[in-house]
């Protein structure tokens, strides 16, 4: 890993009253190198940079539109937005083959497009349709897509990271040239189940590369209220672990700090913990206020001056990859995809009755299983 990116530990700082703002705009850069415009991109090709401009649009375009569903009564239930953090599962998707896997908690829409869930797949999921990637019974939190190897949609904080685990054992048992990868939120470092898992991770060497996705609140409370320890990366030195903190709110920044994760669990040297420091526009979820409560509206207007999309926009544009001109057209046929993926969902029927207690009841004369067709009635 390189080395610029570990740091030494900091004292803990004096926990700020609820209603005091969260470290300023400039801490998801602490220790990222400083490159030129032009290392930045190199070695990638001019055609991935603008995938990953595109992947970003979409993902943003999508939860738009999901949020105007949501609020038009279209999608119920729980629903917790991306909006501002695409830069990281963006990039750190990038770096994988396809053949990789990829898990992750509740915080999921993007996450399944970039893994190349179709958005109609998944908007109909959030309607509760039988055309949804996990056939409208998944919702918001459980999506699912074997043939692109998503695994997940969790909605149990934690929960995930001892079943990516579990497949990343899987990959070394049957010495499979892959890698896992898996997300969740910083509360969930406090999880016995991320402690025990990162042991056994790295005592096995197994391909793992766990991304916390550090937006610096758990649902309303400040990461520096909930933890002593202020750099989530530090928490692998407890397993003799590599880590990396990266800017999540630089989608090349986590391309490289991700491909070298990547890289080593390839090469059998075993996982690697990234923090991915980021921070979301919207609220915890749909029902929680995006200010008001737990920051203000200023530190939110303040942080979007860090906007992921915008950012990088700038950037393929200064370095004549991807012009202003060809950034709207861009933005236009996502947005149009998006809308289709809504009225795909409009149209696709409900699922029927009986599957309820498919992939439930492995006996078909179970009694709770008949009920639903009416033969115990």
């Amino acid at each position: 890993m390189d080395e610029t990116r570990t740091q030494e530990p900091r004292t803990p700082r004096d926990h700020p009253s609820p209603s005091a703002p969260a470290q300023d705009a400039s801490w998801e850069r602490e220790g990222k190198p400083q490159l030129s415009k032009e290392d930045r991109t190199q070695g990638l090709e001019p055609e991935k940079l603008r995938r990953m401009m595109y992947d970003m649009l979409l993902g943003r375009r999508f939860e738009e539109k999901s949020a105007e569903a949501y609020a038009l009564g279209k999608i119920g239930g729980f629903c917790h937005l991306y909006i501002g953090q695409e830069a990281v599962a963006i990039g750190a998707i990038h770096a994988l083959r396809k053949d990789d896997y990829v898990m992750t908690a509740y915080r999921e829409h993007v996450h399944a497009l970039q893994c190349g869930v179709e958005p109609n797949a998944i908007m109909a999921e959030l309607y509760g349709r039988q055309d949804g990637c996990s056939g409208g019974k998944g919702g918001s939190m459980h999506m699912f897509s074997a043939e692109n190897n998503y695994l997940g949609g969790h909605g149990i904080v934690g929960g995930q990271i001892p079943l990516a685990l579990g497949v990343a054992w899987k990959i070394k048992y049957r010495k499979e040239d892959r890698v896992m990868q898996v997300y969740m939120g910083e509360a969930a470092v406090n999880q016995g189940a991320f402690h025990e898992s990162l042991n056994m991770a790295a005592l096995w060497k197994l391909p793992l590369i766990v991304i916390v996705e550090n937006n610096r609140f758990g649902m309303g409370t400040a990461w520096e209220r909930a933890s002593s320890l202020y750099d989530i990366s530090q928490k692998a030195t407890a397993y003799a672990m590599p880590s990396a903190i990266a800017d999540g709110m630089d989608v090349l920044d986590m391309y490289r700090v991700t491909s070298e994760a990547v890289e080593r669990a390839r090469a059998g040297e075993g996982p690697t913990l990234i923090e991915a420091r980021t921070y979301r526009f919207v609220g915890h979820s749909m029902s929680d206020p995006v200010s008001g409560v737990y920051r203000t509206r200023e530190d939110v207007e303040k942080e979007k001056l860090n906007d992921p999309i915008r950012i990088y926009a700038n950037l393929l544009d200064d370095l004549g990859i991807l012009s202003q001109e060809e950034l709207e057209k861009m933005d236009a046929e996502v947005k149009q995809i998006s809308e289709k993926a809504a009225d795909f969902a409009d149209q696709s029927p409900e699922p029927p009755l009986e599957e309820l207690y498919r992939d439930i009841y492995a006996d078909e004369n179970v009694n709770g299983r008949l009920y639903f067709d009416g033969r115990d009635r």
